[in-house]
């Protein structure tokens, strides 16, 4: 399955992807600010298209929301969240089938939190919201040492305050903000330092199995993301106030594929495709593959022993000088 090449119905109808959705009072191009010239406007429009095509893609090969669908979207107030709140709005004026939507934010207590940034901007919006207030913040400052990062305990944390939530609200599916890129960093993480080859599923059942989550924004760049709240002017709130830093080994990660990217175009997004088509056969995992009931059969199999591949198959692979 390709992101690039349409394989199953997205939830955009024929034809739609091209109107603008506007701005909330006082945010993006249609709000206060400076108005963007005709190539900027024509820049954005395009963006906005593209983010809709790939969302609406990524929820039709998953099958990610169906008729009669009450989505929780998770709110953090960072540009990831909010661009899936905006696009998700967008698709559902126009999709085929009806479904809720409900913004969600947790409010952790940490020190310095702007509370009244997300009720305001989704009140303006008219998007029913609910604030779940739960001092998770003092839980982790207490539990993990000084100086050492407080992502993993925090997000077990939030995790499960927002599956509880979910059934509160009488939500049928959960979404996070991770995108394309958040998805080959798990990928390499998990590579590199787990010796697993796992990513981040665009659609899983929850811890507790009580939820089926969903990432409507697995086919979408990070830099499209930033560009597009740049331009939407979302009112961010900042992801560092707990004092804590990203891991190490996730910075790693980044700073890999951005020097990929740089050096080798096309070569991150060959990554990407190759998380969409699995040969079980040609890795080692037994659960996965029976090998041992391979045997022979007299007739020619087109995957049979090609181990390598022959660069003639790829057409923009450059051979190494």
């Amino acid at each position: 399955m390709n992101a690039s090449r349409p394989s199953s119905p997205t939830l955009l109808p024929e034809g739609e992807g091209c109107r603008a959705l506007p701005s909330p009072p006082g945010r993006g191009t249609e709000g206060e600010g400076n108005p963007l010239d005709p190539k900027q406007a024509y820049e954005a429009n395009k963006l906005a298209k593209r983010l809709r095509r790939q969302v609406g893609q990524a929820i039709g090969d998953y099958a990610m929301i169906k008729a009669g669908d009450r989505v929780m979207v998770c709110l953090s107030g960072g540009k990831d969240s909010y661009a899936m709140l905006d696009v998700l709005l967008n698709l559902r004026t126009h999709a085929p089938i009806e479904f809720d939507i409900v913004a969600v934010n947790l409010d952790q207590r940490h020190p310095g939190y702007p509370a009244h940034i997300l009720p305001d901007y989704l009140t303006a919006l008219d998007v029913p919201f609910h604030i779940e207030v739960q001092d998770t913040y003092s839980v982790v400052k207490r539990v993990i040492p000084e100086g050492k990062t407080m992502c993993g305990l925090c997000s077990r944390l939030r995790r499960g305050v927002l599956y509880r939530v979910a059934t509160e609200l009488g939500a049928t599916k959960i979404a996070l903000g991770h995108h394309r890129d958040d998805i080959l960093e798990t990928f390499f993480l998990n590579l590199f330092f787990g010796g697993k080859l796992k990513a981040m599923p665009p659609k899983l059942v929850s811890d507790d199995g009580a939820h089926v989550v969903i990432r409507p924004l697995a086919y979408v760049h990070e830099r499209d993301l930033t560009a597009y709240a740049a331009i939407k002017q979302f009112p961010i709130i900042p992801c560092d106030l707990c004092g804590s830093q990203p891991t190490l080994q996730r910075k790693q990660m980044k700073d890999l594929m951005r020097d990929w990217e740089k050096r080798y175009p096309g070569r991150v997004e060959s990554i990407f495709r190759s998380l969409q088509d699995i040969r079980p056969s040609h890795l080692l995992d037994r659960e996965l593959f029976d090998f041992a009931s391979i045997a022979a059969t007299g007739t020619p199999h087109e995957d049979g022993d090609k181990a390598f591949d022959t660069y003639s198959e790829y057409p923009t692979f450059v051979e190494p000088k």
